[in-house]
């Protein structure tokens, strides 16, 4: 596996927790994922693989349900360097948003946008959210309600195994990066200007995915430089090899990469809601090329 951290980076943090719990049913203003009879499959394997979507359409839409705090753990203890980082996938988790937190709390003002911190939970089985009760099925999400990024670790296997990303470190940084895109998005307004109800290549939908994509970008740019509290750098450069396995992952997670080579059914565009294998692709290049919030504007580009 790579090693994309740096060992020697403080990876500490005071946003970034795990979800205990996570059995029993779902209770009283739960939502149930997917719909009836034979379509509940199909839909919860899309939701799987379409990672990073709008949790309002995911999730159905209700919300009021928050995290039971006495269940919610602090990482400290078994996340403390990037060293942890490369032999953990939760430590990873951890340094990505830190990482993270360190990048666009110094990009995001000069952009004009209003930044302050999300949370992440890391969880197993279930979690219960601002936007409602999710499960692991849901694959890694943003939640706008508690500007929360969620995500059970078991997603990486089914990344690689099932999508055929590349199971190295940059393909499952990426991940949490395009999260925390969202969560740019959300604090920008982004997500309350766009018709979610759009789907097709050139819907809002796709165009706010390929954003998050190269935000994501954006912050693969500036992470090797991005320092912790004793300015030790959380990233070493990235090598070529680093950014492939990240654009696999941008690959395995392509509504057509999804709709034909895994689901082997017919492709089907008009019906795309995260974009093109391409086009992602494409977008966190742009973004980790530029390195400059303002390229990722996808909703002023005829096409995406």
């Amino acid at each position: 596996m790579s090693m994309t951290f740096n060992p020697n980076a403080d990876i500490s943090s005071g946003n970034v927790s795990r979800a205990g719990g996570g059995g029993g049913g779902m209770g009283r203003g739960g939502i149930a994922v997917g719909g009836g009879g034979g379509c509940l499959l199909v839909v919860v394997a899309l939701i799987v693989a379409l990672m990073g979507g709008d949790p309002m359409a995911i999730l159905g839409g209700q919300m009021g349900t928050t995290q039971d705090q006495s269940q919610v753990q602090p990482m400290d203890q078994q996340c403390a360097t990037g060293a942890d980082a490369n032999a953990n996938d939760d430590c990873l988790v951890q340094a990505t948003v830190e990482s993270a937190d360190s990048v666009w709390g110094a990009l995001a003002p000069e952009a004009g946008i209003p930044f302050a911190e999300p949370q992440a939970v890391i969880f197993s089985g279930q979690v219960n959210t601002g936007c409602g009760m999710a499960s692991a099925a849901v694959g890694p999400f943003y939640c706008p309600a508690d500007h929360g990024i969620y995500i059970d670790t078991s997603f990486y296997q089914e990344l690689t195994t099932r999508f055929g990303a590349d199971g190295g470190n940059l393909a499952k940084e990426y991940v949490i990066a395009h999260e925390y895109g969202h969560h740019i998005q959300n604090l920008e307004g982004r997500m309350d200007r766009i018709d979610h109800s759009q789907t097709g290549p050139g819907s809002d939908s796709v165009r706010l995915e390929l954003q998050a994509d190269c935000y994501a970008g954006v912050w693969a740019n500036h992470a090797t430089s991005s320092t912790d509290s004793q300015d030790q750098p959380f990233l070493q450069p990235l090598t070529s090899d680093d950014i492939n396995s990240a654009l696999s992952a941008a690959t395995a997670v392509g509504d057509d990469h999804i709709q034909g080579e895994v689901a082997g059914g017919q492709v089907n565009p008009e019906t795309w809601t995260h974009g093109s294998s391409e086009a992602r692709r494409a977008w966190f290049t742009q973004g980790y090329g530029s390195g400059d919030p303002k390229s990722c504007n996808t909703f002023e580009t005829a096409q995406v």
